[in-house]
């Protein structure tokens, strides 16, 4: 391969910054021009906040568009036509793009997506995979198509999870594995080393997207299941429950064997480890929280405040 291989990536959280920061670096591609989604109110004062992806865009003085449907905005496909990129590469980006726009890279449009395809097809397949006990998960670049994540697999990378891994700390181990991924992908398949193949339909199953009410501790399950809960939507939005007329968003958590003639949802025992509560089976002990109102506390310090009161 001598010329550089040029593409336009897609992207907007901090999941796809390293991928675009390493092929922006690299001396094998040539970034024209990136794609992110509009800016979106953010934080207590709702101000418009420009995406991970956008900032480093304009650091780098590099072509921006940012369209609301670019299914539905001609202009900027036609932009992206004058281009003549190599590839197109998303990730994260957010939008479904049309057939028109997947047609207009010489070779492809390539998705990295964080699950081992055809599982966790869909939105949230890194919260799904820890809220479901997974032990494993992965990487994968793919075909981009008009279906939901149904593309030929180009290559594949299995990440382990660990018993006490949060989404976040897996967000960022597949963020930092993606560069390389994505790499391989694009010189394999410019250079026809690579022939990406057809999803297996056997253990097709969908991530979607997750609501709120979700989130919301059911102290009828099991310990480990609340657990797995807590690590999967970890800040994002955080699991919680409810206590007086607070809500008390629960970040760090134990499972633990035993039983008690409590009800579910009582607390059995505090102690400088933390805080114990009754569930469906086993106890689930609660090391850090955050309180509506308050920042985040070891349970043991909310715990001496909130029994008192």
């Amino acid at each position: 391969m001598t010329d550089k291989i040029s593409l336009v990536f897609f992207g907007t959280p901090d999941i796809g910054l390293k991928s675009l920061e390493y092929l922006y670096n690299s001396d094998k591609f040539e970034v024209l021009a990136v794609v992110t989604q509009p800016d979106r109110p953010s934080g207590r004062g709702q101000k418009l906040t420009p995406s991970p992806v956008k900032v480093f865009a304009l650091e780098k003085h590099l072509p921006l568009f940012q369209p609301k449907s670019i299914r539905k905005e001609p202009e900027i496909i036609e932009a992206l036509k004058e281009l003549s990129p190599d590839f197109f590469v998303t990730f994260a980006f957010g939008q479904i793009l049309s057939q028109e726009v997947l047609d207009i890279p010489k070779y492809e449009t390539i998705n990295l997506h964080v699950s081992l395809l055809p599982k966790y097809r869909g939105a949230n397949p890194i919260q799904r995979a820890i809220i479901n006990g997974d032990t494993e998960t992965g990487i994968c670049t793919m075909i981009t198509e008009l279906g939901l994540d149904c593309g030929d697999i180009c290559m594949k990378e299995p990440i382990r999870i660990t018993p006490d891994m949060n989404c976040v700390e897996l967000f960022e181990i597949c963020a930092s594995h993606s560069p390389e991924l994505l790499e391989k992908t694009l010189i394999g398949i410019a250079e026809g080393t690579l022939k990406p193949q057809k999803q297996c339909e056997d253990g097709v199953c969908f991530a979607d997207k997750l609501k709120k009410e979700e989130c919301k501790i059911d102290w009828s399950k099991s310990a480990q299941e609340l657990h797995n809960l807590v690590r999967g939507v970890y800040k994002c939005p955080g699991a919680f429950f409810e206590y007086g007329d607070k809500i008390i968003k629960v970040l760090e958590t134990k499972p633990l064997k035993g039983f008690s003639n409590k009800d579910y949802g009582e607390i059995v025992e505090v102690s400088r480890q933390g805080v114990d509560v009754q569930t469906g089976d086993g106890l689930l002990r609660l090391e850090k929280v955050k309180p509506e109102g308050k920042g985040e506390m070891n349970a043991y310090d909310w715990a001496n405040g909130a029994l008192k009161n």
